[in-house]
């Protein structure tokens, strides 16, 4: 058995050969994404940076605790509460306290000092937050979005954009005093002792600010000139100014954080169990950092993102290897008729077979996963080059992803093998009696049952979530798995969908002059399992590509059609740096501009508990009920904006009670308990259409967004003119309705994007090298047929280009199938949006489709014609009397 295996294989070298690329290189990029996947699950270990040296840390609690019957359920709190005075002057008794007030402090050159200083621009994206951001997402499903919350534009100001106060540098405020808790230690200069005296942290890759400097710091309190009187060396976690204590309190009055130098049990004892508060030592002080959970938050995108790639590389490996087993045993059939005849057995047959997928198995994924060994840095490093994973991703040292990539490879092979192993056992001797190149009985019954049934899959569960749950069928995971039945039950189909599809693609080459047309008409109907193993990679790969695009593409022009109808105001302004609350000084002097109606609103959130087992937390804002009708046209399905009021909410459809009057109990931003009464409810929409609660219940957020209306009668130029001066005032960024709709999209380097192409680059190369293969090994096998076509007077070029169109015609039906794929999909996206109010075109991404076609064309062409004028070297009579 294993001299015949051996026999076979170094016989038919060219259709093994395919099949080993084809499974090494699956193999490899499964390698590959589990190996950056395994790096995902881990963020790096960072000890305390902020209190790194204060022995006890006290601050609010910064997550919800909820009890509930199956246990304690906690959330974090969007904006924790500060540490009130009575429980600082509680702690002062027990040893020395150090208060940490956090507040914006951005620093400008200026001109007048005896240095010149070089100031860079943009918001650090390692700036301290007193708690944690609200996200508004814009960009469409987050396929592949590794920023952190703090680095997402909550406000509506796109990173991309220029905008005011880009010639601030974006650092962040504390008293001096509590320097000493990182520690910070003076490399230059001396403390401040008294208001205007600043000492600055510095860096390597930093502007040059030195003892001396002039510089203009834009806090909450206003702007005003300072002297930096001493330096102290950048930590990496934040670029900090550090005032006087009694200035810090002037400007900051809460207090953020508490050092205690104390006992931690005395600590406890006297705030008690009740208080509020978290005690920190020990690693737990890491808590009181800026954003302690960016590293984590970090890498769910980018886990996700490989993810995706890691299941579609391993769904169109399987795909391909099986196809091209399947057309290997397919051209063999002569050969099993002749071992039939000669007196081998079915099973002996089936045993071949499956012993050479063995052993192309095994082979072929030794290699893959030494391929993705190799790939997997290059991976990491262009994902992070790209803006995919944070600039520290790295490499772990797991050693599973190439076990599991191995024994993968393995089983896709001999799976793939043993439906063709099957059929081979079934070969009957006379097969090897056949000289007519026509395939006949493509579709046994039970490929017939598969495809019926993942067809009935495919279309039914859609269909199902469109009457129970439409916004299910947006979700980032039902996009992206839902294509897969639907490819699957059209590949399985592809044997008799080909002959159609076929004469649809070559009715008009057919009635052109010469025999081409009719040539090809008649080959790609004769070889219907070659023309349906060049198509089903195509197939899979147009659909994924037009699916992935088009949905997302689709999301997008849906959620900007939202924000065109709910948003009516004339003007937006938001805060000039990310994740920064607007400056109260822009906010009186945008309240006070004549002519013009004005809508302070601030993001927070709510939380839920739902069936008294989960907390779900939603997005909010915080708007003045009067003024919020004159800035919007929300889609309110029940109830009256009017309404709402300090004992009422705003609900969006998703919610598990929507009767207008009923009493929800929530938890608001800080982790204050309120039960309030349903004064509306919106459309869900496509997720974007949140809560809305009053000023009262903002749970502590500040001013993030406002909107301005011209009255009626106003001086539109005035206002502008008005609000673009306060802006560049205090650096915020004022925005026609336009420029902020824009700001909001999505840009060419929008990360969502990005890793969309990334992943359609790991299909795409799949498919190459599907084409590939299966076009050498086709055409490798018809060379008697080229040599016939010569005989008959047909010249080495008319050959090559019969050959070349009929690879076309593969591809053309392949993408037509894919196609239809691809538009069902699409068109049960469309329904959703339709049913949850929304009613948006469908964006079908032509330029994507395009090239993905283009490029499999080309590549098919290539592949059929080299092998084929490579036989054509060799005299036609000789080739018209080879035997197999």
């Amino acid at each position: 058995m294993l001299m015949l295996v051996l026999s076979g294989m170094r016989t038919r070298w060219i259709t093994f050969v395919g099949s080993f690329v084809a499974l090494a290189l699956g193999v490899g990029l499964i390698a590959a994404t589990g190996l950056a996947l395994a790096a995902t699950f881990d963020a790096p270990e960072r000890g305390p940076e902020r209190f790194a040296a204060a022995p006890v840390v006290v601050r609010a609690a910064g997550h919800l605790r909820v009890d509930t019957p199956t246990g304690t359920r906690t959330k974090p709190l969007d904006h924790p509460g500060p540490v009130g005075p009575r429980t600082a002057d509680r702690l002062a008794a027990l040893g020395r306290t150090v208060a940490d007030r956090t507040f914006p402090a951005d620093v400008t050159a200026a001109r007048t000092g005896p240095h010149t200083m070089a100031v860079r621009t943009g918001a650090d994206a390692r700036e301290p937050r007193t708690g944690p951001d609200v996200t508004v997402a814009r960009t469409g499903a987050d396929v592949g979005d590794p920023r952190t919350d703090a680095e997402k534009a909550r406000t509506g100001a796109d990173a991309r954009k220029s905008r005011p106060g880009q010639d601030a540098e974006a650092r962040v405020g504390h008293p001096w005093p509590v320097a000493a808790a990182a520690p910070y230690r003076l490399t230059s200069g001396r403390a401040p002792a008294a208001p205007g005296e600043v000492v600055v942290t510095t860096r390597p890759d930093g502007a040059p600010l030195r003892t001396g400097d002039r510089v203009l710091v834009r806090t909450p309190a206003g702007s005003a000139p300072r002297t930096v009187v001493g330096t102290v060396a950048g930590r990496g976690f934040e670029d900090a100014v550090f005032f006087t204590d009694d200035e810090a309190a002037r400007i900051s009055p809460d207090i953020d954080a508490l050092v205690v130098h104390a006992d931690a049990t005395a600590v406890r004892r006297a705030l008690g169990p009740d208080s509020g508060m978290d005690v920190l030592t020990g690693h737990d002080r890491r808590r009181a950092d800026p954003d302690p959970d960016r590293d984590a938050r970090a890498l769910v995108s980018v886990n996700a993102l490989l993810g995706t790639a890691a299941g579609i590389t391993l769904f169109v490996s399987a795909a391909v290897v099986a196809s091209t087993f399947s057309f290997a045993v397919a051209q063999r059939r002569r050969e099993f008729g002749l071992l039939r005849t000669a007196g081998a057995t079915p099973g002996q047959i089936r045993r071949t077979v499956w012993a050479e997928a063995v052993l192309v198995g095994v082979l072929a994924s030794a290699a893959g996963v030494w391929l993705g060994a190799g790939a997997a840095p290059l991976l990491v490093g262009r994902m992070t080059e790209a803006g995919l994973a944070p600039p520290w991703f790295a490499l772990g040292d797991a050693s599973w992803p190439l076990h599991t990539a191995f024994w993968t490879g393995v089983f896709v092979a001999t799976a793939g093998a043993l439906v063709s192993c099957h059929r081979a056992g079934r070969t009957a001797p006379t097969e090897a009696l056949r000289e007519a190149a026509v395939d006949s009985r493509v579709m046994p019954a039970s490929r017939w049952v598969a495809a019926v049934l993942v067809l009935l899959a495919g279309l039914g569960l859609p269909a199902l979530a469109l009457a129970l749950d439409p916004g299910d069928l947006l979700g980032r995971k039902s996009y992206i798995t839902r294509p897969m039945l639907l490819v699957v039950g059209f590949a399985l189909l592809a044997p008799v969908l080909v002959r159609p599809v076929g004469r649809l693609l070559t009715w008009l080459p057919a009635r052109l002059p010469g025999a081409t047309g009719v040539l090809v008409r008649e080959n790609t109907a004769a070889g219907v399992r070659r023309t349906a193993a060049v198509a089903a990679p195509v197939l899979i790969t147009v659909a994924l590509a037009a699916t992935l695009t088009g949905t997302v593409a689709t999301l997008e022009e849906a959620r900007a059609t939202e924000a065109r109808t709910a948003t009516t105001a004339d003007f937006v302004a938001t805060p000039g740096q990310e994740g920064r609350p607007l400056a109260p000084a822009f906010v009186e002097r945008a309240r006070a501009v004549e002519g013009a109606v004005v809508s302070v609103s601030r993001s927070t959130a709510v939380t839920v508990l739902e069936e008294d087992t989960a907390l779900v937390t939603s997005e909010a804002r915080a708007v003045d009920p009067a003024r919020l009708a004159a800035v919007s046209e929300l889609p309110v399905t029940a109830g009256r904006l009017s309404d709402l009021d300090d004992d009422a909410i705003v609900v969006n459809e998703e919610w598990l009670t929507t009767r207008v009057g009923d009493r929800v109990t929530v938890w608001l931003g800080d982790g204050r308990r309120a039960s309030l009464r349903i004064a509306a409810v919106l459309a869900t929409g496509t997720g974007d259409n949140g809560v809305y609660v009053t000023r009262r219940n903002a749970g502590g957020a500040g001013v993030d967004r406002i909107d301005v209306k011209v009255a009626e009668g106003g001086d539109r130029r005035a206002v502008a003119a008005a609000l673009h001066s306060a802006g560049a005032a205090t650096g915020t960024r004022v925005a026609t309705k336009a420029e902020w709709l824009s700001a909001n999209g999505p840009g060419p380097d929008d990360p969502t994007r990005t890793g969309l192409r990334m992943i359609l680059g790991i299909a795409l190369l799949c498919t190459a090298t599907a084409l590939a293969n299966t076009l050498v090994m086709a055409t490798s096998d018809r060379v008697r047929d080229l040599a016939v076509l010569r005989l008959a007077g047909a010249t080495a070029p008319q050959v090559l280009r019969l050959v070349a169109a009929e690879a076309v015609v593969a591809v053309g039906v392949g993408a037509v199938l894919g196609g239809v794929v691809a538009a069902v999909n699409l068109l049960v996206v469309w329904g959703a949006l339709v049913l949850l109010g929304v009613m948006s075109a469908v964006v079908v991404p032509w330029g994507t489709l395009g090239l993905v076609v283009a490029a499999a064309a080309l590549l098919a062409a290539v592949s059929a014609v080299l092998p084929a004028s490579l036989a054509l070297r060799t005299r036609p009579v000789e080739l018209a009397g080879a035997r197999e």
